[in-house]
Parts: C-alpha cells; structure tokens; sequence
C-alpha cells in the first residue's frame, strides 16, 4: 500500500511503498538541498537491509551535491546489505551519471514502478 506524504523539506518526500522506502527528490539538487536531504537520507540507510529507491523523476537540476547524495546512498545501503534503485528520466542528469560512472554502478530505471516491482537487486 502506498502512503504518500508532504515532503520533509522543499527537497524531498519520503514514503514506503511495496517494501521500499521510497525517497523522491524534488526540484533543484545542489548543495543546500543536499545539506537538508542528508538526515533524511541517513535515516532510511540506516536499518538493516534497508530497500530503497531514490526517484529522480522531479528533479530539475542535479549537480556534484547530488551525486555524493547518491554515492552516500550506495555506501550505507551496501554496508547494510540492502538493495538499492535508482529511477532517472532527466537527460541531463542522466549525462552526469554515465560521464562519472555511476549508472554503471547504479543502474537507472525509467519508472518508479519498474523500480518497485524488482524484488531488488544489491547495491554492488
């Protein structure tokens, strides 16, 4: 069952959905976003084998903030065993994720429900 609620800061929603925590960027993700998205991000990597999707979908602007947020992401959920998903459409974004080598790493999906319907890969 999905539960959808406000978002926790101009930056982010964070809702569970089929077994996942679902954690949905919004807007521009630069350095103050990342600064308000770190707690929350901390928390939901934080039990063990966390499942996760981050959902890029809203995003409008994306830059190296953002990256080390999906770099952290993938440390803490690897460190715990869990599985984690990432879901991008935005091809700027996605440009930034292939030239750095993270989309290798962290394949993106195109939909939330592709991500959702995987029982969940790791986190390699």
């Amino acid at each position: 069952m999905r539960q959808e609620r406000a978002p926790l800061s101009r930056h982010l929603r964070v809702r569970q959905d089929r077994g996942h925590t679902v954690l949905e960027f919004l807007g521009e993700i630069d350095i103050a976003a990342a600064e308000e998205i770190v707690p929350y991000l901390d928390a939901a990597t934080a039990p063990p084998a966390p499942r996760i999707v981050i959902d890029l979908s809203p995003v409008e602007f994306f830059d190296a903030s953002g990256l080390r947020l999906l770099y952290r992401a993938r440390s803490r959920v690897l460190a715990r065993d869990g599985h984690l998903s990432l879901v991008c459409v935005h091809p700027p974004t996605l440009r930034v994720l292939r030239v750095v080598g993270l989309a290798r790493l962290l394949p993106p999906l195109p939909t939330l429900d592709d991500a959702l319907r995987r029982p969940g890969t790791p986190a390699r």
